[in-house]
């Protein structure tokens, strides 16, 4: 039994959780969910990022104090994370006073590798971050994420020297050490290792009070960086204990749009403080609405909830890990939600459920001591590399499969004719079949499989009085 910790990107908590912030979580609880079914004993940290200036302004345009105002929000996302039914064990917020005191002495253990200097350049405060010239001239002066235009700022900081580290960086990377996924992002953070500059890690107090103080500097208060990226491992008790137990992470889930300050400036945070990088960190791709980025502008954002709220949360989880690509953009419109609802997992699942059991009902067969087969190896060499959504395609291959097998083996044609022992065997064996199928999508379907898992397990077969996924 291995030990495995698994972390989920802390959001800002100065909107309502989005589509985004839904692929962290459940794909990084699938991956949970199948570890514990290898045996592993998991830890699942999730969290929120509650310091900074666009959370500050938000609050006080709405009027709201600033500690109330994430308190409420913050109760959000542990709200939306139950309705996705995740589960984590941990949960940080950068608020929480033992987090603060961690990361001032984070601080203090990387001193020698921070210096003060007077910077000025483009700053967009929704990504609380300077960008080059280059890209301030390549995004026409405008945030491409957040349509704004980038501020021009100049004042005194404090800055963490990435350049220290850049060669060690980039042999983990290469040597796959701190293995990127998808590949074909490692060759884009490499190339943006090269480029990456020092990075500013404080702000006057002047222009940013909301935050952590910054040690033995009244005047400075820490930036993002080291507040929100610490909280990886201030969840685990560092530095007041040893983390050894569970760090390195196994794997880090984030979206691909914050991949580069995981895999530049948070191992080079960590290696500043000799502590090892993490063994994966694997980035999914943006949700697209009918093809277009999302944007309160253009008003095609899609609600998380409301998809939740149409027809559950194993709906979501079935159009969201299956037919949106793990490593890739996704596209979401209500035509294909409904049509991978009804015509997917209503019909294959739902219908198999409801049809296998009706016949075990009506034959007297039940499911007691029939256990399910053992984990493919191709399904766990899928779900081992984050190859989720192949996994998922791989396993409804197999629920289709067995919808085909009753077809050709005709169980009620064996009732008919009286062949009880054979009609045996075929009804065990499908039985099996399903209970083994189930087995794997529990990772993904974990509230519809539970529901099966019943169904099938005593010594009498009760098909459920709802079906499992009620069609429109």
């Amino acid at each position: 039994m291995a030990k495995v910790y698994l972390t989920t990107a802390i959001p800002y908590v100065n909107g309502a959780p989005h589509i985004g912030h839904a692929m962290d979580y459940i794909i990084s609880d699938t991956y949970a969910r199948y570890r514990k079914l290898r045996g592993d004993e998991v830890r699942l940290q999730a969290g929120t990022d509650e310091h900074g200036n666009k959370i500050f302004r938000k609050a006080t345009e709405t009027n709201i104090p600033v500690q109330e105002y994430v308190d409420a929000n913050a109760q959000k996302f542990k709200d939306f994370i139950k309705k996705l039914d995740a589960e984590y064990t941990d949960y940080v917020r950068t608020t929480d006073e033992d987090h603060m005191k961690r990361c001032q002495e984070i601080w203090r253990r990387i001193k020698d590798h921070i210096y003060s200097a007077t910077y000025g350049g483009w700053y967009c405060v929704g990504c609380e971050s300077y960008v080059t010239q280059k890209e301030y001239d390549e995004n026409g002066g405008v945030c491409p994420d957040h349509q704004k235009p980038y501020e021009r700022l100049e004042e005194e900081n404090y800055y963490f020297r990435i350049s220290d580290f850049k060669d060690e960086i980039r042999a983990k990377i290469e040597s796959d050490e701190m293995k990127i996924l998808p590949e074909f992002r490692k060759k884009e953070i490499l190339k943006m290792l090269e480029e990456a500059p020092d990075v500013s890690i404080s702000r006057p107090t002047s222009q940013l009070t909301w935050g952590v103080p910054v040690p033995d500097d009244p005047n400075q208060t820490m930036y993002v960086w080291i507040d929100a990226l610490s909280n990886y491992i201030t969840v685990l008790g560092y530095p007041d204990k040893s983390i050894d137990e569970w760090w390195p992470a196994t794997a880090q889930f984030v979206g691909k749009d914050i991949l580069r300050f995981h895999t530049i400036i948070w191992p080079a945070m960590l290696l500043a403080l000799g502590l090892p990088l993490p063994k994966v960190v694997c980035s999914h791709g943006f949700i697209l609405a009918d093809g277009q980025k999302m944007s309160k502008s253009i008003g095609n954002v899609v609600d998380p909830i409301e998809v939740l709220e149409k027809h559950g949360t194993d709906a979501f989880r079935y159009y969201f890990l299956r037919h949106v690509d793990t490593f890739a953009d996704g596209d979401f419109t209500w035509d294909k939600f409904e049509s991978a609802y009804n015509t997917e997992l209503a019909n294959d699942y739902g219908n198999l459920v409801q049809r296998l059991a009706t016949m075990a009902m009506k034959n007297n067969i039940g499911g007691k001591g029939i256990e399910p087969k053992e984990l493919d190896e191709e399904y766990c060499d899928l779900m081992d590399n984050f190859e989720l959504s192949k996994a998922f395609d791989y396993v409804w291959e197999k629920v289709q499969n067995i919808n085909k097998r009753i077809d050709d083996e005709k169980p009620w044609m064996l009732a008919k004719s009286g062949e009880t022992e054979k009609l045996r065997q075929v009804m065990t064996s499908l039985i099996e079949d399903l209970k083994t199928t189930s087995l794997m999508l529990s990772p993904f379907l974990p509230d519809a499989t539970s529901k099966v898992v019943e169904i099938f397990a005593g010594e009498t077969i009760t098909p459920p009085s709802v079906p499992l996924f009620p069609k429109d």
